[in-house]
């Protein structure tokens, strides 16, 4: 076995033995010609393909045949739809850190957390402790309250009702009553603020970034340090975040 395997979880190397078996030009798989096709014994594939259509990840046909379920194929369109936001993106990013100064970040709403899909470094050298495809909580970050605040009702309240709202630092809002109410606020007022919530020392402003059809698709944070992240600068802060996010915004409405 290949060492890179060795620490693998066995189940999930051979469910992805059976999708690579849909790659190629057969589409179309019954259980006891797949089992032939990957050496796995006829009871174990059965159990992995029905593992595999109970997830979406492959469906049955009409006799009873496996092939590539819609599953596969919304998070295929996920990936695109990320990969372009990322384009769009890089270069508004780049100027607001560039006018800003400070670092900048861009994410989705994702599985009741923000996914960061861009991200474009302080000039000033200080570093965010985030990645690229990473995730982080959204109830005590200002892109995280945004991308909650816009979300229908039903996504809020199903939030509030599943999450636990741990202390990340003295000034995390913990209340599920209060983070409702901060939520109003900030659909109302279009921006959200983390003022230490996440991480003592850090401070955050974010706005919403806006689809063809007036949903909201991602938000653009920016992150500096208290020392020098003044509240008297957010309306400069505002102005130049916004004009990164009507550029993405037109970006988005005339991508094909």
């Amino acid at each position: 076995m290949n060492e890179d395997v060795k620490d693998l979880n066995l189940s999930v190397v051979k469910a992805f033995t059976i999708l690579d078996a849909f790659v190629g030009d057969k589409k179309e798989w019954g259980v006891r010609e797949l089992a032939k096709k990957t050496g796995y014994n006829k009871s174990t594939t059965y159990r992995l393909l029905s593992t595999l259509e109970s997830l979406g990840a492959l469906q049955k046909n009409n006799e009873d045949k496996y092939l590539l379920g819609l599953k596969l194929f919304e998070l295929g369109n996920l990936v695109s739809i990320h990969k372009s936001l990322r384009k769009l993106s890089r270069t508004p990013l780049e100027n607001i850190a560039r006018e800003i100064k400070e670092t900048v970040h861009f994410g989705v709403f994702d599985k009741g957390q923000v996914l960061y899909l861009n991200k474009t470094e302080s000039p000033q050298g200080l570093k965010v402790s985030t990645q690229i495809g990473s995730y982080q909580k959204a109830y005590c970050t200002a892109i995280g309250k945004v991308l909650l605040a816009f979300s229908s009702e039903d996504e809020i309240t199903k939030y509030l009702k599943t999450t636990s709202l741990d202390a990340c630092t003295e000034n995390t809002i913990t209340d599920a009553k209060a983070l409702e109410v901060a939520l109003k606020k900030i659909r109302k007022q279009q921006y959200a603020l983390d003022m230490e919530e996440l991480e003592l020392g850090l401070i955050c402003i974010a706005i919403p970034v806006f689809g063809k059809n007036n949903d909201i698709v991602a938000s653009i944070s920016v992150s500096g340090p208290s020392s020098r992240f003044k509240l008297e600068n957010i309306d400069n802060y505002l102005a130049i975040i916004k004009k990164g996010a009507r550029e993405i915004e037109e970006s988005i409405a005339n991508y094909n």
